[in-house]
């Protein structure tokens, strides 16, 4: 478990015993006192399971909603590529790395391109095996992540080669578009919901 996970269950398991002496001094029957500490027990960890997973679950309501609304729709406009904004407030994109196809978050607040440990095995990463990992701060605390490289990116009209990219199976389901990818481009910026991706002058097709 991650520090902040851990922080978590500490109040958790305080709040429980809160609980449990406010049930025990009403005087009220064993059996009444196990089911409402059992009740309470499910709500506590549904709570830890949703914070410590929350960008996990918005991925998935965020996919869902927007297979059903539309709201995650992508387009090619000329040589840009528009996307926009998803139900959860953030970016999401269907790429394609070395051929396969996956969906990342753009994250302008990350430096480097980011993958899960599975979905970079699956599409084929070249990934070190340097006993030294890169020591990432997430939202759930530090991570240690290899490096590797993504032999072609593939965002809509935009193809990258060789593309710098950090890889942990600590980054749960969430893939990451970084700045080193963004800063490549000749433009990027949001119009209202819209993000529009321009790629660098004179850039390979995709």
């Amino acid at each position: 478990m991650t520090e902040d996970q851990n922080i978590n269950l500490v109040f958790a398991i305080g709040a429980l015993v809160l609980v449990a002496g406010a049930l025990f001094s009403r005087r009220i029957g064993l059996g009444e006192i196990i089911r409402n500490i059992l009740a309470w027990i499910a709500i506590f960890a549904l709570f830890i399971v949703g914070f410590s997973y929350q960008r996990e679950i918005l991925a998935v309501w965020s996919r869902v909603t927007g297979e059903m609304t539309g709201a995650n729709e992508q387009a090619v406009v000329g040589d840009t590529l528009r996307i926009r904004q998803s139900a959860d407030g953030h970016f999401w994109v269907d790429a394609k790395v070395n051929a396969e196809p996956v969906r990342f978050l753009i994250d302008s607040g990350a430096t480097t391109t980011a993958m899960t440990l599975a979905t970079a095995q699956k599409a084929g990463i070249n990934i070190s095996d340097s006993p030294f990992p890169v020591i990432l701060s997430t939202a759930n605390g530090s991570v240690q992540a290899q490096r590797g490289t993504i032999q072609s990116l593939q965002i809509g009209p935009m193809l990258a080669k060789d593309l710098p990219v950090v890889v942990a199976e600590e980054f749960g389901d969430s893939n990451v578009i970084g700045m080193n990818f963004l800063s490549s481009l000749r433009s990027w910026r949001v119009e209202g919901t819209e993000m529009v991706l321009e790629p660098p002058a004179g850039a390979p097709a995709g």
